[in-house]
């Protein structure tokens, strides 16, 4: 399974400190690719971020993201949504350009930022950049970028500003074509990826946390394939269905709330994703052999 990499784990890789890019409301960030090259022989992880990033990449090079692989030959804007794995692998020595970086909270004031397309699956992910394309992105960046070092009061909501000129402008041109894995690997890499997504919506800690996915659909939308193909993938590689995983997962949580909380049945119900309690209490009987009440009541005996 892939690694996580939050905020603070991404500054002291690159030995920055995190304070410099708060906004009061979420937070921002850019830099320059020259400042993020690593090792070119370092293994490919596929990493899953707590942030939001948008990246101008100049120079050949490999984009993995969920089951595809993207060349860029050239030029490139890359924008990966933190629920998604991906990885960056660079083929040339030279490569140039920024990286932008911010959470959903900073993006709050604009609507839900996982909505725009070019967030939303690999097929809308990678646009590339041919002519004037190249030398307007470059400048928004460079703006954006002296802006951001700038002392103007209201940068940030210049910067919001920017930032959407940047993704609805990307959103009008061509996504980039990428070739799909095939075979048991395209198998493995889908499971790997709904397994992260399964798993990236536990534990639930919070009492206004509620999970976004508990059906089948739901994550073939996410991860931009049919059901169908995903559930052939599961049954491959787990010999169980994509219902039979989410609902063993979701059981699962739901026994360590009943035994380790004090919410009520109607409150877990909720946060499971079960609009009505009695729905979720005739699926926690066939998935334990009786009742939520019944279950908290033996573990409290």
């Amino acid at each position: 399974m892939s690694s996580f990499l939050e905020l603070k784990s991404f500054y002291k890789h690159i030995n920055r400190a995190p304070e410099s890019g708060e906004s009061g409301v979420g937070h921002f960030n850019i830099f320059k690719v020259e400042e993020l090259i690593v090792s070119r022989d370092r293994p490919a992880t596929y990493s899953r971020r707590d942030f939001f990033k948008v990246s101008l990449v100049n120079g050949h090079s490999r984009i993995h993201y969920a089951d595809q692989c993207i060349e860029v030959t050239g030029s490139a804007l890359v924008f990966t949504n933190p629920m998604i794995p991906y990885h960056w692998e660079r083929i040339d020595e030279q490569q140039s350009g920024y990286v932008c970086i911010f959470t959903e909270a900073f993006f709050s004031r604009f609507g839900n930022v996982k909505d725009y397309p070019v967030f939303q699956s690999a097929d809308a992910a990678v646009i590339n950049l041919r002519g004037e394309d190249i030398l307007f992105y470059n400048g928004l960046f460079e703006r954006m970028l002296a802006e951001l070092d700038g002392d103007y009061a209201f940068k940030y909501d210049f910067l919001r500003t920017m930032l959407m000129e940047l993704i609805h402008s990307a959103q009008k041109m061509a996504p980039a074509v990428g070739q799909r894995l095939s075979g048991s690997n395209a198998a493995e890499r889908i499971t790997a990826l709904f397994a992260e997504l399964l798993e990236r919506q536990f534990p639930i800690e919070l009492s206004n946390q509620v999970i976004r996915f508990n059906a089948p659909s739901a994550f073939a939308r996410q991860l931009n394939i049919h059901v169908n193909h995903l559930n052939k993938a599961l049954k491959e590689t787990t010999g169980q269905t994509t219902s039979q995983l989410i609902s063993e997962r979701i059981a699962q949580e739901a026994r360590i709330l009943l035994k380790s909380t004090n919410w009520t049945i109607n409150e877990i119900a909720w946060r499971l994703g079960f609009e009505e309690p009695n729905h979720f209490s005739s699926f926690f009987k066939n998935a334990a052999g009786m009742t939520p009440r019944q279950f908290r009541q033996a573990a409290a005996d």
